[in-house]
């Protein structure tokens, strides 16, 4: 685990929030928006703030089902609630239909016979929606409902959960739940300084492990139990947590999302303000989905296209709770990096050689140390051992004053912004003098100094005490979570600098291929090719030339203005996959071919019952690299933007990458990254490089068409897009568009 947050070991955050900036913003009804913006399609472009502050720190709570009879449950929530109440300063009003008193305080009937205004309501009822409209007539900021047996049970109980969720909506007051929990009310330590991580959880037990990282000097400003989220959901928390000044790092456990668009936006809004956030999410493999589901009732979405965008707008995704605690306690506390560089110093060879593979291998950057700085080290280090990085001191230097002087010198390297000490095991004194240095080293550099402490015992002195006690050591019990966390450290920051967030540059109003396009789609139906490559054409896509011919002498006509050699195939609404029924003719270079094919074509279309609109007699496109763009509609993100090989190889290997829209020219290039055939867009084996500029500005282009055309269009398939030589652009050969 990471060491404590005593001290300053961060950059200054409010000035931090200042320097990154905002749109103006406007607060309705307890929500912060910016004023009306939206993109073509009608979506908002920037989150919607709610205004938190009185549900965390509120001047008045009311306790609905307040109970002090011994051996019931409501009992031992309304002690805690008694407890929480005077420590935020609040005013705590018992609500009984029954009692006169609960502990001592006098109570009232129902919430109609509130007498003062109220904050929050913690509706400790079966049943919370008959409460709801009471608390909007008595003005209730806000209310948590503990409730179960909502959507977590099925569709009887996801219907309870919307009739819940409409009251709230007609109410006005802001709802935490159903099915949550008392987290929002836990004791937070508050001797502890400097940034804080803010948690977020729809399963409270599953942030217990980051909760109590406080008992190693890790602070916690909040901890939101979203649980069904029938009004409030993680991305309002991530939205609120990322304008809160002492907030350091947002740490989220998510089973699943309650809307995509809601959580991109949040996230959008963090990244601006350069708030990390670290999010585990549940649902990978379809057991995972399935159990998520049963759970909290959300959607997990597909597990590719959730992984895409939380990277397309910063989210750091983690494995497990130790890595969440881990990432989010040292983006919260570390200062900016100076440089990227990571030097591994030990006092082992062999250990500082399995740390290096490990964290090369993971991406980071183990630059040689310059000779000069090697030549100073070795003035400490015997000269048989290498310094060039890793830097092996051999042990004996770190028992004495030289141990100092080579923490100072490495850290003292303006290459080096990180320095990992990896001590596998303890073995005082020398153990005992290398922490001290390292630590002492810490509060003298802006740099950031990491241990990893492989004891399994963790009851030493020097791990207790001097490293968990240092405000600026980040220490670790694993190789592996230390190697992750400081990549997403240095991830981050290089994200947040260059970050330009892609909802600014968002199509506001329709382009005039939108109207051309518009008019060619058929609604619930699919679109033959030939009516799916002038979808093409109205968005400026290349594709060959061709003619839909409907007898074998317009074919020949046909082909001589096109050109031979040619290529002839059957297009029809029906058809999805032509090749496998034999309804592609290629490489045609006469009349005669041509009224052959002509008569094949339409015979296996009358054989197999399949309407046709004609043939379509098309150019022969030059070799090139086949490539898939695509667009497909996904249940939490609406549409998402496919690109990988095409071709057959679209079947066999599935190499594709996705985004969701927005997003901008440098996205569409990551996406080309991530594939693993990457290479053949470059040339190989002398095959020319081919013109990925012309293949970005079709995904591009196709992102346009998904943005504007996303109430009419469910699905677009260009396979394949041939990539042609460097200069010579795409074309896309076929297509296939499936209307809503």
């Amino acid at each position: 685990m990471l060491g404590s947050t005593h001290g300053t070991f961060t950059t200054d955050l409010r000035a931090r929030v200042v320097a990154c900036g905002e749109s103006p913003r406007t607060t309705v009804h307890g929500v912060t928006a910016a004023p009306g913006d939206q993109d073509v399609s009608g979506r908002p472009l920037h989150a919607a703030v709610p205004d938190l502050d009185r549900f965390f720190r509120p001047e008045s709570v009311a306790v609905v089902g307040a109970s002090d009879a011994e051996g019931r449950p409501n009992t031992g929530i309304t002690r805690q609630l008694l407890a929480w109440a005077e420590r935020v300063g609040a005013r705590l009003v018992p609500v009984h239909p029954t009692r006169t008193r609960v502990f001592g305080i006098d109570c009232v009937p129902s919430v109609g016979a509130l007498t003062e205004p109220v904050d929050l309501a913690v509706l400790l009822v079966a049943d919370p929606l008959p409460v709801i409209e009471e608390l909007a007539e008595a003005k209730v900021k806000f209310a948590v409902a503990f409730a179960s047996g909502f959507a977590e049970t099925g569709a009887a109980g996801a219907a309870a959960q919307e009739r819940l969720a409409a009251a709230v909506r007609r109410s006005g007051l802001r709802l935490l739940g159903p099915n949550t929990n008392l987290n929002a009310f836990e004791r937070f330590r508050e001797d502890l300084e400097g940034p804080a991580v803010a948690l977020i959880t729809q399963s409270g037990h599953q942030g217990r492990p980051v909760f109590t990282l406080q008992e190693l000097g890790v602070r916690l400003s909040h901890w939101a139990p979203t649980g069904n989220e029938a009004d409030l959901e993680t991305s309002d928390f991530i939205s609120y947590f990322a304008g809160r000044p002492e907030v350091g790092a947002i740490a989220c456990y998510v089973e699943g999302l309650k809307d995509g668009r809601s959580f991109l936006l949040a996230a959008d809004r963090a990244a601006r303000q350069g708030v990390p956030v670290v999010a585990v999410k549940v649902g990978r493999t379809e057991t995972g989905a399935r159990t998520a589901a049963s759970h909290t009732g959300k959607l997990t979405g597909a597990d590719q296209v959730v992984d895409a965008a939380m990277r397309q707008f910063g989210v750091i995704r983690v494995d497990g709770l130790d890595q969440l605690q881990d990432t989010a306690t040292l983006l919260a506390r570390a200062r900016r990096p100076q440089a990227d560089g990571v030097v591994v110093y030990s006092i082992s060879g062999g250990t500082g050689a399995h740390f290096a593979d490990l964290a090369t291998e993971a991406g980071l950057r183990l630059p040689t140390l310059p000779q000069a700085k090697q030549d100073e080290l070795h003035e400490w280090i015997p000269e048989y051992l290498s310094v060039a990085n890793p830097v092996d001191n051999g042990g004996h230097p770190v028992g004495d004053w030289r141990g100092r002087k080579i923490i100072d010198a490495i850290l003292a390297d303006p290459s080096v912004g990180v320095l990992i000490c990896p001590i596998t095991g303890p073995f005082p004194p020398m153990s005992d003098k290398l922490a001290q240095d390292l630590v002492d080293a810490a509060e003298a550099t802006d740099k950031l100094v990491c241990v990893v402490w492989g004891s399994p015992v963790g009851t030493e002195d020097a791990y207790r005490t001097t490293l968990l006690g240092s405000s600026r050591v980040a220490t670790f019990r694993t190789f592996a979570n230390c190697i992750g966390a400081v990549k997403a450290y240095l991830d981050h920051h290089r994200f947040t600098t260059a970050y330009r967030s892609p909802f600014d540059e968002a199509p506001r109003t329709p382009s005039p291929s939108f109207r051309k396009a518009q008019a060619l789609m058929r609604p619930g139906r699919r679109l033959s090719e030939h009516a799916a490559k002038q979808l093409l054409r109205a968005y400026g896509i290349r594709v060959p030339r061709e003619q839909l011919v409907t007898s074998a002498a317009a074919a020949v006509r046909a082909a001589g203005l096109v050109g031979y050699p040619v290529v002839m195939k059957a297009s029809g609404a029906q058809l999805a996959h032509k090749t496998e029924l034999g309804l592609v003719k290629v490489g045609l270079t006469s009349a005669s071919q041509v009224r052959d094919a002509y008569r094949e074509l339409t015979d296996i279309a009358r054989f197999e019952s399949i309407d046709l609109d004609g043939i379509l007699v098309c150019q022969m496109v030059g070799r090139g690299v086949e490539m898939v763009v695509g667009v497909t509609r996904d249940d939490l993100f609406g549409p998402t933007v496919t690109v990988g090989l095409g071709g057959v190889l679209v079947e066999v290997l599935n190499d594709t990458a996705v985004r969701v829209p927005p997003f901008g020219e440098s996205e569409a290039r990551s996406m080309l990254g991530e594939l693993r055939g990457r290479a053949l867009l470059d040339g190989v084996r002398g095959a020319p490089p081919a013109d990925v500029d012309a293949l970005v500005e079709v995904v591009l282009r196709v992102q346009r068409m998904a943005l504007e055309l996303d109430g009419d269009l469910a699905e677009l398939d260009i396979n394949p897009l041939m990539v042609l030589p460097r200069g010579q652009g795409a074309v896309a050969l076929d297509a296939l568009a499936v209307c809503r």
